[in-house]
């Protein structure tokens, strides 16, 4: 969800919101993966023929209110690299995001804060300032439990983080805490690389990824309106 975030962007010059959800839902009809309960749910429904308000309203209501989860926090970081959206818009701009499939507006808090962290730390500030732009949500100490509730998963990813040396620290230790569940580590890598920049990634903690070129190619086209910027 993130690499298709990241080219609609490119694509559209710009946060295009009904151009990111009809990406999602092509996904979705070509046999989407590890969506997580709330996302997979309103997108089924989508697809059906529901429009997304309603959709995502009715998830809510069969979730028992419970849709504050960490998906919009996972996929939304390429947000935070677009040089086009102002600093004062990103917040803004997340929490739409997030609203594609998450009713409860704490999933897009949790995504804004996310996106504010990434774009201080992609403008150089050091960990402690930038850590100020996640608000309310910073302060606790310890990793908290590993479950996917969006506050408690951007807990713990600012905890590994932030105690952490390296890139490679920080992503060792969330896993050793997620244990099964990976909702910690994908955001962790995502903080972590907006910290420590790209090139602290080692080449085998990507291995995995099948779309890794379209990933580069996203990253890449993103990286170069800072450039054009400066």
């Amino acid at each position: 969800m993130a690499v298709r975030l990241a080219e609609s962007l490119v694509d559209c010059n710009g946060f295009n919101p009904s151009d990111i959800l009809n990406r999602y839902l092509a996904w979705w009809r070509e046999g989407a993966f590890d969506t997580g309960p709330v996302s997979g749910r309103a997108l089924s429904l989508m697809a059906m023929g529901l429009p997304a308000l309603e959709a995502t309203a009715q998830v809510h209501q069969e979730f028992d209110g419970k849709t504050a989860g960490c998906n919009p926090a996972h996929r939304s970081p390429p947000l935070s690299m677009l040089a086009s959206i102002a600093d004062e818009d990103l917040a803004a701009c997340a929490m739409t995001e997030a609203r594609l499939t998450h009713h409860d507006p704490l999933a897009g808090e949790i995504a804004a804060a996310v996106n504010n962290l990434c774009r201080s730390l992609i403008r150089g500030d050091a960990w402690d300032m930038a850590l100020r732009r996640c608000g309310r949500f910073t302060g606790q100490e310890g990793p908290g439990n590993n479950g996917g509730f969006a506050p408690d998963v951007l807990r713990a990813a600012l905890h590994y983080v932030g105690t952490s040396a390296c890139f490679a620290e920080a992503m060792d230790r969330s896993l050793v805490f997620a244990g099964s569940a990976n909702y910690c580590p994908v955001l962790v890598g995502a903080i972590a690389g907006a910290r420590w920049g790209a090139s602290a990634i080692m080449p085998s903690s990507l291995a995995h990824v099948d779309i890794l070129p379209r990933v580069r190619a996203a990253a890449a086209s993103l990286a170069g309106g800072w450039v054009e910027g400066e």
